[in-house]
């Protein structure tokens, strides 16, 4: 597994689960996903030919929907309960997924530099 296919499979599944999400709820706050989904599908090309500064606006870009989805919704899935509660944890968990792998590649590249 890569950085790039983690970022990709990051990136359908908050497109997919936030539009399903908004299908389900009609609740507009359920594109916010879809936008980072969309932004992160944009950086996969940059990401995959080792660009710094789009491997670093992806991996910002991760963080970010990563905090909102844990400190904004994953409470009020909490308390709801539901399938909504299972969108949340599938997006947290592949975004937990997706840092996971970009901050093994930085290390990795770090390593390929220091050692060059």
């Amino acid at each position: 597994m890569t950085s790039t296919n983690a970022n990709i499979i990051n990136s359908v599944t908050l497109i997919v689960i936030g539009l399903w999400g908004y299908f389900e709820v009609s609740a507009p706050t359920a594109f916010i996903p879809v936008g980072f989904g969309v932004a992160l599908i944009l950086c996969s090309a940059g990401v995959k030919k080792q660009n710094k500064v789009i491997a670093h606006i992806a991996v910002l870009l991760t963080f970010i929907i990563l905090i909102a989805l844990v400190g904004m919704r994953l409470p009020k899935s909490i308390d709801q309960g539901g399938v909504g509660l299972l969108r949340v944890f599938l997006m947290i968990g592949t975004s937990t997924f997706s840092m996971i792998y970009f901050i093994k590649s930085f290390i990795a590249a770090r390593k390929a530099r220091e050692n060059s």
